[in-house]
């Protein structure tokens, strides 16, 4: 089908979801979930295909991002009944009011509509968006990017079993099936039949949707998270925080890419960073970090010196930009020029500075103490997310079901008029 057909398509999804209850939405997830694990098999040799024809094209942490196997397709499965299990966010009553003149006047969740989500390398993106999308009442289209295609098609192929078992038009979540620039554009001017449009890639892509769209668009985020050492820190706790921002999951948009340590502590703990990151990773056989380091910490390590952009760039490898700072407030005015407001964190045993950082870092997550990776739409109890938001209209942070509705104003009369 072409772009445009399945957007035709979709409006039929549109209704029937906005019809549904919420026990027959809950009851097509549980259907999803179990034909996702019913299709495994299939799922993953799509991917296996995917990851053959990737190879030698992307990177090795990229590769990570497309790649599935049992236990990953099992833990998508388990996000889809994590979401069947919130309550349905569709027809709360969010605010009443009661007029002088006898007119009761709610403000009432409702569906978006047709919510169309691009992204690129992340299979696991497919039964997430879709289980987000269903609870909340909306049509789902998804248009990832070419390299996944094949493996979100056959994810796509299940979850649409599941909403036929449901009783619910296969419309309701689609797969475009031109992984061309074309079909990105078309979407992003697809004016009255996309409600919302949801990039989530890379800063390029991302660039492209805010810049080019028509149709309303969420920023969601690159992610240049910063980690500041304080001179008050538990250095060894800011060594584990550190060693997990960076390396558990280099290639995603919650990990850490920049670390900022104040002066006074400097001469220790860059050493220890070092080790951490460095030595003791490649004994281990891991993959070492490159550390790209600024005059000052080049004078306390050896490291690559940091370049120009090195402080303006998500790496999504195993590379840290690393930079001393002469004391909080400097770190936190570091944080406001290089930061894309996704997640930043001080490692601080001093509570005052703590509360300076967080009441003047402008982020959407800022942390105290913890790994900027806890940015998760699963984590925070959303059940999985559509994307991390960096703007603040209408959503911030992750995006889960409360972020996929609008709302609308019922007024109850009995006879009025003005």
């Amino acid at each position: 089908m072409t772009t445009h057909e399945i957007l035709i398509k979709a409006q039929e999804g549109k209704l029937a979801l906005a019809l549904s209850g919420a026990e027959v939405k809950t009851r097509a997830l549980e259907y999803m979930a179990d034909s996702l694990l019913e299709n495994a098999d299939d799922i993953l040799a799509a991917n296996a295909r995917d990851m053959d024809a990737a190879r030698g094209h992307i990177t090795d942490v990229m590769l990570d991002r497309l790649y599935l196997n049992a236990q990953r397709v099992a833990d998508m499965a388990d996000g889809i009944r994590q979401v069947a299990a919130l309550p349905d966010p569709v027809g709360r009553v969010l605010a009443r009011v009661e007029r002088p003149n006898g007119l009761v006047i709610e403000k009432v969740s409702v569906p978006m509509g047709v919510v169309a989500i691009i992204y690129e390398s992340r299979p696991n993106v497919t039964s997430d968006a879709a289980a987000l999308a269903v609870k909340s009442g909306n049509a789902c289209i998804l248009r990832s990017g070419r390299e996944a295609w094949g493996s979100c098609h056959a994810i796509v192929n299940a979850l649409r079993q599941g909403l036929q078992k449901a009783g619910l038009p296969e419309s309701a979540v689609s797969l475009i099936e031109d992984t061309s620039h074309t079909s990105g554009t078309e979407l992003m001017s697809a004016n009255g039949l996309v409600d919302l449009l949801i990039p989530r890639g890379g800063a390029g892509l991302i660039r492209a949707c805010v810049e080019n769209a028509t149709v309303p668009c969420i920023q969601t985020g690159t992610g240049i998270c910063h980690i500041y050492v304080d001179k008050d820190a538990d250095q060894a706790k800011a060594l584990r925080i550190i060693e997990n921002a960076k390396t558990q999951r280099p290639s995603v948009c919650n990990a850490e890419e920049v670390c900022l340590v104040h002066q006074n502590i400097a001469a220790q703990f860059l050493p220890a960073l070092r080790e951490t990151l460095v030595e003791k990773r490649e004994a281990a056989g891991l993959p070492p970090v490159e550390l790209r380091l600024d005059a000052q910490a080049a004078a306390v390590i050896p490291g690559t010196p940091a370049g120009e952009r090195d402080f303006d760039t998500e790496f999504l490898d195993y590379i840290l930009a690393v930079a001393v700072v002469p004391d909080a407030q400097s770190a936190i005015g570091h944080i406001a020029r290089h930061s894309t407001k996704h997640s930043d964190a001080i490692i601080t045993e001093n509570s005052d500075t703590a509360a300076q950082f967080t009441a003047q870092v402008d982020s959407a997550a800022v942390y105290v103490n913890a790994s900027t990776r806890f940015t998760d739409g699963g984590v925070f109890g959303l059940g999985c997310e559509m994307g991390i938001s960096t703007q603040k209209l209408h959503a911030r942070g992750p995006m889960g079901l409360e972020e996929l509705c609008s709302y609308k104003y019922v007024i109850h009369g009995d006879g009025q008029i003005r």
